[in-house]
């Protein structure tokens, strides 16, 4: 038996210490929207701010369309050097639930859950001595997580964060700075032409427009309707994009007629819708309405993805007869009312403004066409995640990885529309097959609630509760062991009702790693070799090398040194047939301890 060998069950991934985090600048900043312009005076201001030792907080505060994340990437590029750690950008727009903050900033800074410590305190240990730049982007959904910005704060003295939001943090120690419209040119007389053009609202639109239409000039007979455009838009810099982008078929003085005929909200609309919305929603509108029926339709279905789409998503999602989406989205992008970046793998990805992304759902329920449109979105990131549960067993593990969390926020809107909807089995299809997403590279409470949400919704003996029931019992396993043990046992039983081998022999496994963490290491070579039976008969490497490398650990605290040697090596063998790198790096300890 080894004498000086901590007691671990070989399914957990070795815990990463803060020391080994990669760095915190590989959460690196977002390229900008559109090239920066003007707002000196913030940048200035803001800069001032964060360069204060008393000052650890300062929020971007303004409605949306302002410009909040254009100003917070221009003061973070700036200031990143004056920071030995640098700066790191996370995006909030995706999440409604303040309970996934936590997670999404540890997975843009590369912090892990590990054991029974929570993931605060991870993300406290990483922190506790960088002098980063924090930049919260989108704060306003989830504001009732500022409390644990405050915490952050408090226990990492070298931490700074730059937050952007609609409403206050109101959290101490909080500076705000406002974000108001861009410059504008005065009403009163006729500006020179240079004077106009160096205007920040007239800027940006010259730019935009020149985007959609290289030969767009600023020019004596265009130069009065430009400037009533950006009047009439109060120097709002989404609204002025959507109508600069419009030069491509309309001139200014076109567009200046049609505005104040599709844009009467700006001035007068309810009185208990704020302002900035009122304004937002009707530049957009207007946009919207330029659209051919077909980029209409495509339009507002693409609005149910979230964080962002492939055209392969979009293609299965959105399309329809008549709809061509590769064209359609092209000339959404060309419209700015979608926003197109490379992703992974050079793969092109497609986003939308979080206020254009809610036009777009106001017009989808108004046509009726939500629900299938949800179900359309929820089939295809079950189909991803059950494409990539076998491949997480191989070699191209990371890869799979990497692509589920690009996609998390998509998969989150799925599960929660899925579990509101009572679509019970696709709930606990989707959930259970990212359970090794949540297990080695996520959050794995995020996992245990999001199976224990799709377990309550459902019931009955089916092989997919079954692999639900599995999959949270070996989450639970680093968790809460009894609960572990209960979750297991009602799946070996569904399992063994459904006929169902290969179910029962992942039950069996995790059984006997329950097992392993009460030492009782008699019933865990019981429960292996039970689990091992079964898995000869199934064409599954993975865990069966798993199975064979918890037989030679717990062999091994039983003294039992041949049959410890004989699990490991066979383990070892079937992990690097395998090709995935952490299942031979299980295999290779019990293999080692067994030598010596």
């Amino acid at each position: 038996m080894p004498s000086a060998r901590a007691h671990r069950p070989q399914l957990d991934p070795v815990p990463v210490r803060a020391a080994d985090q990669r760095s915190c600048r590989s959460a690196s900043l977002p390229a900008p929207l559109t090239s920066f312009v003007g707002r000196a005076r913030e940048i200035a201001a803001v800069a001032d701010l964060l360069h204060r030792e008393d000052v650890r907080l300062v929020a971007l505060t303004g409605p949306g369309g302002v410009g909040k994340t254009r100003l917070a990437q221009r003061v973070a590029a700036e200031l990143a050097d004056n920071f030995a750690d640098g700066a790191a950008w996370v995006d909030l727009a995706p999440l409604a639930d303040p309970n996934l903050v936590a997670p999404t900033v540890a997975q843009a800074l590369g912090v892990r859950e590990a054991g029974d410590r929570s993931l605060y305190e991870r993300l406290a240990d990483a922190l506790r001595d960088r002098a980063l730049l924090l930049v919260l982007d989108n704060f306003e959904r989830v504001v009732d997580a500022a409390p644990l910005v405050a915490r952050l704060l408090a226990g990492c003295p070298r931490l700074k964060v730059l937050a952007t939001s609609r409403v206050h943090l109101r959290v101490s120690g909080e500076r705000l700075v406002p974000v108001g419209p861009l410059a504008l040119p005065e009403p009163a007389r006729p500006a020179p032409l240079p004077e106009l053009a160096a205007t920040e609202a007239v800027a940006l639109f010259v730019e935009r427009a020149q985007a959609a239409r290289p030969d767009f000039a600023l020019t004596t007979g265009n130069a009065a309707a430009v400037a009533e455009i950006c009047r009439q838009l109060d120097g709002r810099p989404l609204a002025i994009e959507l109508a600069a982008a419009r030069v491509a078929v309309l001139p200014p003085a076109a567009l200046l007629a049609r505005l104040e005929r599709r844009l009467p909200l700006l001035t007068g609309g309810p009185r208990d819708s704020p302002a900035r919305l009122r304004s937002m929603r009707d530049a957009i509108g207007w946009s919207h309405d330029l659209l051919s029926q077909d980029e209409q339709a495509l339009f507002r279905r693409l609005a149910v993805f979230v964080g962002g789409f492939t055209l392969e998503a979009a293609e299965a999602v959105a399309a329809d007869e008549g709809i061509d989406v590769l064209e359609g989205v092209s000339s959404l992008v060309a419209k700015s009312l979608v926003r197109d970046e490379e992703g992974s793998g050079g793969e092109p990805r497609y986003l939308m403004l979080e206020t254009v992304r809610e036009f777009g759902l106001e017009r989808l329920a108004e046509r009726g066409e939500e629900p299938a449109i949800r179900a359309a979105h929820a089939a295809f990131f079950l189909a991803l995640a059950e494409a990539a549960e076998p491949r997480l067993m191989g070699p191209d593990e990371a890869t799979w990885l990497d692509r589920l969390a690009t996609e998390l926020p998509n998969t989150r809107a799925a599960l929660a529309w899925t579990l509101e909807h009572e679509a019970a089995e696709t709930a606990l299809r989707l959930a259970t097959n990212l359970f090794w997403f949540w297990y080695s590279r996520g959050d794995r409470r995020e996992g245990e609630r999001w199976l224990g949400a799709a377990l309550a919704r459902g019931s009955g003996g089916t092989t997919a509760r079954a692999d639900a029931l599995i999959a949270a019992a070996l989450v639970a396993t680093v968790l809460d062991c009894a609960a572990a043990v209960e979750l297991a046992e009602e799946g070996l039983a569904v399992s063994r009702a459904c006929g169902y081998a290969a179910g029962s022999a992942r039950a069996l496994l995790c059984l006997g790693i329950a097992a392993e963490w009460a030492g009782d290491f008699d019933r865990a070579v019981g429960l292996e070799e039970e689990a091992l039976a079964l898995l000869r008969d199934l064409d599954d490497p993975f865990r069966t090398a798993l199975v064979l490398v918890n037989l030679a650990d717990a062999n091994l605290w039983r003294g039992d040194l041949a049959p410890a040697q004989a699990h490991a090596a066979e383990g070892l063998a079937l992990a690097r047939s395998t090709g995935n790198e952490y299942a031979v790096a299980l295999a290779l300890g019990p293999v080692a301890v067994a030598a010596t």
